[in-house]
């Protein structure tokens, strides 16, 4: 299912005072589950957990990259990079707006002009899980997590498509690491609560849902994987 305006709402993710333009991925979770009830917790915790932003806030700045080499006679690189923050803002507008596969085309260019582009990197990802090519999406997220660790976006992004392809236990190393960096994100340990579920730990997975419910009681995702793990 391609991006369009229906699939597009607002919400509010990690920081306070931030919004987020949040994009629906209703088809990220189309694989079937070892049973009917995780299945259902999956496809229930599908708009929280994909819902991740294009638009990253400081985190996703590229005031971090690694600097630019300067050569002799000009300042081709640092005007690259320049042209390439321009080609990730025509990305995220195009993304927000449903435009998927322009977008996809932006963030390629911003790329082609920086490698150490992060949102662009993120972006990137986020329209390749919409598209279900899970594994590109993946190595578009563990390239801007490398430029920029322990933020909990692209961890979360990359945890849901780890269990898009039934890769629980990877999906459970980048929740940990993500409810480390942000103990209030309680999409992050729904989504914890879900892959310790998925690998059969259920008192893990209790916790973990019950910490979601903790801090958001009305997130019936985690209230019913807590009933579902003897919670």
């Amino acid at each position: 299912m391609p991006f369009s305006v229906r699939q597009a709402t607002y919400c509010r993710i990690g920081r306070p005072g931030i919004r987020f333009m949040a994009i629906l991925l209703c088809n990220v979770f189309s694989r079937p589950s070892r049973s009917s009830a995780p299945a259902a917790a999956l496809l229930a915790i599908t708009l929280p957990l994909a819902g991740c932003s294009f638009d990253l806030g400081s985190w996703g700045s590229n005031n971090d990259r690694p600097p630019v080499v300067q050569k002799p006679g000009g300042n081709a690189a640092e005007q690259g990079a320049r042209d390439a923050q321009g080609h990730t803002a025509r990305g995220q507008e195009l993304a927000r707006s449903g435009r998927a596969s322009e977008a996809l085309a932006e963030f390629d260019r911003a790329l082609a002009l920086d490698p150490y582009n992060v949102p662009a990197l993120y972006g990137r990802g986020l329209i390749h899980q919409g598209e279900k090519r899970h594994q590109q999406a993946i190595e578009d997220f563990t390239a801007a997590n490398g430029l920029k660790p322990q933020q909990v976006e692209p961890l979360l992004a990359r945890a849901t498509s780890y269990l898009a392809l039934d890769k629980a236990r990877e999906a459970a190393s980048d929740l940990d690491e993500a409810v480390q960096a942000d103990p209030n994100n309680a999409q992050a340990w729904t989504a914890r609560g879900l892959a310790y579920e998925r690998i059969g730990e259920k008192v893990t997975a209790s916790a973990s849902y019950g910490r979601a419910l903790t801090l958001r009681p009305k997130d019936e995702a985690a209230r019913s994987g807590l009933a579902r793990n003897g919670g």
